[in-house]
């Protein structure tokens, strides 16, 4: 009897020491999880690390952390367990409701021998694996739940008991401070890219940087500052809609160009709205980048009231974190800064054009009371002094002087008059398009064309007609090139009294009589359909010239 007594003490005694060191061991793989757990940085890493270990630590085949929304629903789902084959057969990620439901309305521990027999079960998506056994517990950031836990079938087929529970319970604790040092340190990353963001801009900005090159930096640097996978700069059109003129990211090309109306686009909300929209999914149900496979969304204006330039579109894949508060807070000081500094620019370009403009006026005035009026005298005196010469070849070289200088002259009021009239910026002048013809023939030819340009062409001639002129200088230009053979033209295009006049002269081989005529009767049936005159006709020194000559 006392030895049988002593076999069970010591039966005992062996069973306590198991169950102590098992304790022991479960104590300091709880500790080398929580260390694990924390020594990362990177927020969806930690994430995805916490079910990991919590699987580990209490023997579970499967484990998901839910992140719960302002909405009480779910916002992201990371499983741990599943091959790729069993997550591709099941048809939806959970919503939020049933049994996951409870725990985001009931933030406290839940245990389940078995998940069916509890009455908020709603069963499993189609697709879904078979679970049984059921813990979850929930994650806490300070006095905020950011998720819960889900751990499902023991391996063993036990159950999960009170330690498994308490040990998740602490997993869970230092997970809600790993998940804080986290956002803290993403924030403080953002901030620091925030600060050289709007350092960069501004400073490329009113450095005179071309505007689409800052809006390609200013959308770089908002897809590094909040991780997102697509940034689109969406600026007016001459229509009326928002178009992407800066696409950063992942856009398939048949995607590019994308446009959004003003009414009836969440963009053209904010656009005239001037306030930012968020959501955790595409804020338009018929969103093109619904089938791209894009999710969270944040539209932002660049601008505030009345001065909004355009709107800032990011977006991330499906699954993703929407965008946080704080990254909302950073982009809409950013939105604005870069905003300002695009006043600035543009106030800037207003300021040089206005100086370029003043120049082009004192230029123009020099030039006119200075210049015209010196040359104007210098033939007045040559005239009066052609009486006094007796010989015929030295009055003529006087004559030829005198005529010289008219014809200077009159290019120099040609000049003033370009310099007096305003350019459009937006569209290249009448007189700068004749130039570009001109001198695109040149290559052709072998020698540059003269070229003469007189009266108010950008100012008196309507653009319908100078696409009529445009039109047959060309052609006219173009029979020059193939037919002509001339080492020699000449082009005058004038503005006189109610007329508009082009002439083309050169010393060609002048005009075929049996050649095709089909480019010479479109200009003639331009100018009559105009109400004007076509001549076509061979000097007496040989060569061609075409006078197009139509009312203003």
């Amino acid at each position: 009897m006392p030895n049988m007594r002593l076999d069970e003490l010591l039966a005992e005694l062996q069973v306590r020491l198991n169950a102590v060191l098992a304790t022991r061991d479960r104590v300091h793989t709880l500790l080398e999880a929580v260390v694990s757990v924390g020594s990362d940085l990177d927020l969806e890493t930690v994430l995805r690390r916490i079910v990991e270990t919590a699987t580990n630590l209490v023997d579970a085949s499967y484990g998901a952390l839910g992140v719960v929304g302002q909405e009480r629903t779910l916002l992201q789902f990371i499983p741990v367990g599943l091959t790729e084959e069993e997550i591709a057969r099941i048809e939806h990620w959970p919503h939020g409701l049933g049994l996951l439901g409870l725990l985001i309305k009931d933030a406290r521990p839940l245990r389940l021998g078995r998940i069916s027999d509890h009455p908020e079960s709603y069963g499993f998506p189609p697709g879904h694996p078979p679970m049984g056994t059921f813990l979850g517990v929930p994650v806490r950031v300070r006095d905020e739940v950011f998720g819960n836990l889900y751990l499902t079938e023991k391996r063993g087929g036990g159950e999960f008991d009170e330690e498994d529970e308490a040990i998740v319970i602490a997993l869970a604790t230092a997970a809600g401070v790993a998940i804080e040092n986290a956002r803290l340190y993403e924030e403080t990353r953002r901030r620091e890219t925030w600060l050289e963001a709007s350092s960069d801009v501004t400073t490329r900005l009113l450095s005179g940087a071309d505007p689409r090159e800052v809006l390609a930096l200013m959308a770089a640097r908002a897809r590094q500052m909040t991780d997102a996978d697509l940034v689109q700069v969406l600026l007016p059109g001459e229509d009326g809609a928002l178009r992407a003129e800066v696409v950063e990211g992942d856009l398939p090309s048949e995607a590019a160009g994308l446009s959004y109306e003003l009414t009836g686009s969440a963009a053209g909300e904010v656009f005239t709205g001037g306030r930012a929209l968020s959501a955790g999914d595409l804020l338009e149900s018929e969103s093109p980048l619904r089938g791209f496979g894009y999710g969270p969304e944040l539209l932002m204006p660049l601008g505030a009231g009345q001065t909004v330039r355009g709107v800032l579109a990011l977006a991330k894949r499906s699954g993703r974190l929407p965008f946080s508060g704080s990254e909302l807070r950073m982009l809409e000081a950013f939105g604005g800064q870069a905003a300002i500094a695009l006043e600035l620019a543009e106030a800037r370009r207003d300021a040089e054009r206005l100086t370029l403009l003043e120049d082009r006026d004192r230029i123009a005035k020099d030039l006119h009371d200075v210049v015209i009026q010196r040359l104007f005298a210098i033939a007045m005196t040559l005239m009066s002094t052609v009486r006094l010469v007796e010989r015929p070849e030295a009055s003529g070289r006087l004559q030829h002087a005198i005529d010289e200088l008219d014809e200077t002259i009159r290019q120099i009021r040609s000049t003033i008059f370009a310099l007096q009239n305003v350019p459009d910026v937006a569209a290249p002048s009448l007189r700068a398009r004749v130039v570009d013809l001109v001198e695109s023939a040149r290559g052709h030819l072998g020698f540059m064309p003269g070229l003469r340009m007189e009266g108010q062409l950008d100012h008196r001639v309507p653009e319908e007609l100078a696409e009529q002129l445009l039109a047959v200088l060309r052609e006219a230009l173009s029979n020059l090139v193939r037919h002509a053979k001339a080492s020699k033209a000449e082009v005058s295009v004038e503005v006189a009294g109610e007329r508009l006049t082009l002439t083309v002269r050169d010393n060609g081989v002048g005009l075929a009589p049996d050649g095709r005529r089909s480019g010479l009767r479109n200009m003639e049936e331009r100018a009559v359909a105009l109400g004007g005159d076509f001549d076509l006709s061979s000097p007496e020194g040989g060569g061609t010239r075409l006078c197009w000559s139509v009312p203003v």
